[in-house]
């Protein structure tokens, strides 16, 4: 038997408005998913002015990143032509997401879940969900 950590609905909403603070600090209304370490949705807010192609997205961002352990530009960096990673984003009835802005959630070095943000640039993606989890681990008991 094993013992599994996981996100709650607390933190989930936690690692939300880090996101959302630094979404609005920047003027981008976002769509911001969080899951459990198996990728399964905990909490999800589309930002008002969020984009409506974003909802899947993002879920697909956080589901990379947290079933994953990776971070979804990690897997961009990879799934380049001629590299053996090349089209995992097919993998996984094409859940696995290139796209930067998918982040696991990592405490005492394991990964205990995952946020993903969509509708900004993948930059601006990146940011937000790093906002998130940095608020999120600065506010952890």
């Amino acid at each position: 038997m094993i013992t599994i950590k996981r996100l709650d609905l607390d933190d989930a909403r936690t690692l939300i408005k880090g996101a959302a603070d630094k979404a609005r600090e920047i003027g981008v209304p976002m769509c911001i998913a969080v899951v459990d370490e198996s990728g399964n949705l905990i909490a999800f807010e589309r930002m008002d002015g969020g984009k409506t192609s974003s909802v899947v997205v993002a879920q697909d961002k956080a589901f990379t990143a947290a079933a994953a352990r990776k971070a979804t530009h990690e897997y961009n960096a990879a799934n380049v032509p001629g590299n053996l990673a090349f089209g995992i984003h097919t993998e996984v009835g094409g859940r696995l997401s290139t796209v930067g802005g998918g982040l696991p959630v990592i405490v005492d070095d394991e990964v205990v879940g995952g946020i993903g943000l969509s509708s900004g640039t993948p930059q601006q993606d990146m940011d937000c969900a790093q906002c998130g989890v940095d608020y999120f681990l600065s506010n952890y008991k």
